[in-house]
């Protein structure tokens, strides 16, 4: 069955074929990406082939489920594994203590690769299919993942899990407003593994001038370097919980994350005159 056509500037409009959903966001497209847009979509019923993205007519179709997950996990795999080459990422007041807790925004997710020690962190990801694809991404690289969910059930027994491994003397890395929002605004699931361990909240922010550095139009307008980039990972003081409601803790990590926001442009400008990605890290 054809799906509806949707009006010009809706966002989103979703359309489902044999067990398949379809993601379509329009803004202004032009009458042959409109009607091959229509066509694909009457077609295409069991295979998903890696997400579309057309940035010219600005319109994006994304087809995710289940049976064909596998092809955009080998994707992302390959996609990184090549991509860690390219990318020259240097540090700026990188804590000296470990065990910690990093903390980001969700669309700086990928910051997590500047940490100091990769395989000796453990990064939380969701349970959702997207999770899935990012948690084959990082583990390719190394990275140690513990999977967990917004619920009650799984947001428990994750939360004990990073605590076993902060005391093992492991870091942890949690985008503090994720998995799915609201934009910017700090959960309480790091403050919990602090409260519980002792250890220090450190928050991070990246940054790069470089136009390979490239923001994607997804709720949470994640960041990611395409090609070779030079990229400053700049950590912020570290955060203790002591003495300290929950709510102050959540307040001071938002601060200090929006304070890197603005001082990293000046640091990376810096690095860039003192040709840091020329020397060793």
């Amino acid at each position: 069955m054809r799906p509806p056509r949707p009006k010009r500037g809706a966002l989103p409009s979703c359309a489902t074929s044999r067990g398949v959903s379809y993601y379509v966001y329009y803004i202004k497209p032009n009458k042959f990406i409109r009607q091959a847009l229509l066509i694909s979509i009457n077609k295409v019923n069991k295979f998903l082939f890696f997400p579309l993205l057309c940035y010219n007519n600005r319109v994006m179709v994304r087809l995710i489920n289940k049976k064909n997950i596998f092809i955009v996990e080998w994707a992302l795999i390959v996609f990184m594994q090549i991509q860690q080459h390219l990318t020259f990422i240097r540090r700026d007041n990188a804590p000296k203590q470990s065990p910690c807790i990093y903390v980001m925004w969700h669309e700086n997710q990928f910051g997590v690769f500047g940490v100091p020690n990769v395989r000796n962190t453990n990064i939380l990801i969701s349970n959702s299919l997207d999770g899935q694809i990012v948690a084959s991404g990082a583990g390719s690289l190394g990275f140690k993942i513990c999977r967990g969910s917004s619920g009650r059930k799984g947001a428990v027994g994750s939360t004990l899990n990073l605590i076993e491994k902060l005391k093992q003397g492991e870091d942890v890395a949690i985008m503090v407003d994720g998995p799915r929002g609201p934009y910017r605004e700090v959960k309480h699931g790091a403050i919990v593994l602090a409260r519980e361990t002792g250890f220090p909240i450190v928050p991070m922010h990246w940054y790069s001038e470089d136009m390979t550095f490239v923001r994607f139009p997804s709720w949470d307008k994640m960041i990611s370097p395409i090609g070779p980039c030079r990229i400053l990972n700049v950590f912020g003081d570290p955060i203790y919980v002591e003495d300290k409601t929950d709510d102050q803790v959540a307040q001071e990590i938002k601060e200090s994350l929006l304070n890197l926001e603005v001082i990293t442009p000046d640091r990376y400008k810096e690095a860039r005159k003192n040709k840091r990605w020329l020397k060793k890290q």
